[in-house]
């Protein structure tokens, strides 16, 4: 009897623990109100803080774009100008993406960046989970959020508070990311080994860890030069396995090729978006309500669960498509693609989820346009593609010939979360059986190396 009351106290304690947010480290007397908007907050942090704000405004998560070597030609590049086929641009949209955004205010090309007391520390450092920022205010917490109770708990970064965008990104929870969704808060062993939550229970910057708030990890649309890339390695070393013979693959195999067989496990993630269907007043006809969604303001939304990824050759580095390049309207547009290829000793195998779309592009200059989706005279108040179009060129400075049509696109999203426990790893079968998922003609080998030592990739 004491044995089994014991044990259910230990089981509601756990749940207890689990729903407790963050340590926080009080600052109540570090912080004081009254305050009548985040800055205010900002800074008094800055009054013992102020290094960090300078470190953190050096960061792509400031910034949103910094120089890089992309098609032979140095730019600048990042989320403040990439070309995807979920939102499409942050162009003229930057009241709305702003949500997401590591300040406050950002609605213009007017915006301070040099301004410290408009950098959000709030959103990665609120222990309270009550912190919240809505698509429609440049940035600022939503009115209801008491900044100064926030502010006086603040503590270490948490799951939750990096998937408060991470986890959300490209409209929504699990849209982008086939390995990042809302699962992750307080995920089970099997969704993640790493983030177990009565596991290891890592938290993200366990694995991205910073230097001067500067995050590793590498985003291959924004990043396409791999900067601050990182990978198992670091932690499991070169030769994790016991096994000699699995040890050899890591060479030519990343880890997660075998320790991720499926993404989205818990939960849909949007597969593609079909831009030209949006508008309509009705869902188009004959599609699978349980996989495809419609919506007036964003069209036709394919979702799938526990999807296999597609595997390809990566060496850490990405292609990318920039704005005002030439199209061919008739085959599906790369805006992000991984680099590499069998011959590429750097190069391994990696899993990707692919995401594919229609976007609008102008039909006589052959480029994606960049379109003005949020507010009074956006897409999603006036239907109106004609206008949309023009507003969102004459913002980025793009010529438009007044035509457009709607062009295929595919999208590369590198698979590195939701790791399975060892033992749901993938074995020899699933990858040289007779029905196997690798294809190895796409990967550059005439048949299964398996059954030809001559085809395999000799280092």
């Amino acid at each position: 009897m004491k044995k089994r009351v014991l044990s259910s106290m230990v089981a509601v304690m756990s749940v207890f623990v689990l729903a407790l947010p963050a340590l926080a480290n009080p600052h109540s007397k570090y912080v004081k109100g009254p305050v009548t908007d985040a800055s205010e907050i900002i800074a008094q942090c800055i009054g013992c803080h102020e290094e960090a704000a300078d470190d953190i405004m050096k960061t792509p998560h400031w910034t949103w774009q910094r120089e890089q070597a992309v098609h032979g030609k140095t730019v600048m590049l990042g989320k403040i100008n990439a070309v995807n086929n979920f939102c499409m641009t942050t162009v003229s949209n930057r009241v709305h993406c702003s949500e997401c955004h590591i300040g406050f205010g950002w609605a213009d090309e007017n915006f301070d960046f040099s301004d410290k007391t408009k950098v959000d520390c709030l959103s990665c450092h609120d222990t309270t989970g009550t912190y919240h920022k809505d698509g429609n205010n440049s940035g600022w917490p939503t009115e209801h959020v008491d900044i100064l109770r926030v502010a006086q708990n603040v503590g270490l970064p948490s799951r939750v508070t990096c998937g408060s965008c991470h986890f959300t990104g490209g409209g929504g929870d699990a849209v982008k990311h086939g390995d990042l969704d809302s699962t992750l808060e307080y995920p089970e062993r099997t969704t993640d080994v790493h983030m177990d939550a009565e596991g290891n229970d890592f938290p993200c910057q366990k694995c991205h860890t910073s230097e001067n708030h500067l995050v590793m990890g590498a985003n291959m649309a924004t990043s396409p030069d791999g900067k601050n890339v990182f990978g198992c390695s670091k932690c499991h070393g070169s030769e994790p396995h016991v096994e000699s013979r699995l040890n050899k693959h890591t060479e030519a195999i990343s880890c997660q090729a075998c320790h991720i067989p499926f993404y989205a496990k818990e939960q849909q993630t949007q597969m593609d978006w079909d831009w030209s269907t949006a508008g309509r007043e009705s869902d188009p006809q004959g599609v699978d309500r349980k996989t495809v969604k419609y919506r007036k303001t964003m069209g036709t939304l394919t979702w799938q669960k526990k999807v296999a990824p597609t595997y390809a050759w990566f060496n850490g580095k990405s292609d990318v498509y920039l704005a005002g390049e030439k199209i061919d309207p008739n085959v599906p547009t790369k805006l992000t693609a991984p680099l590499g290829d069998r011959n590429d000793q750097t190069a391994k195998i990696h899993p990707f989820k692919i995401h594919s779309g229609k976007q609008a592009y102008d039909a006589n200059n052959k480029y994606f346009v960049t379109t003005h989706t949020y507010g009074e005279d956006g897409f999603w108040t006036t239907f109106d593609w004609q206008r949309s179009i023009k507003l969102g060129m004459a913002e980025s400075g793009m010529n438009y010939s007044g035509e457009y049509g709607f062009a295929p696109t595919e999208m590369y999203w590198r698979i590195d979360h939701m790791v399975s426990p060892k033992e749901q790893a993938l074995q020899c079968l699933d990858c040289h059986g007779d029905n196997g998922r690798m294809n190895w003609a796409e990967l550059g080998y005439k048949g299964d190396p398996m059954s030809n030592p001559k085809w395999a990739r000799n280092k």
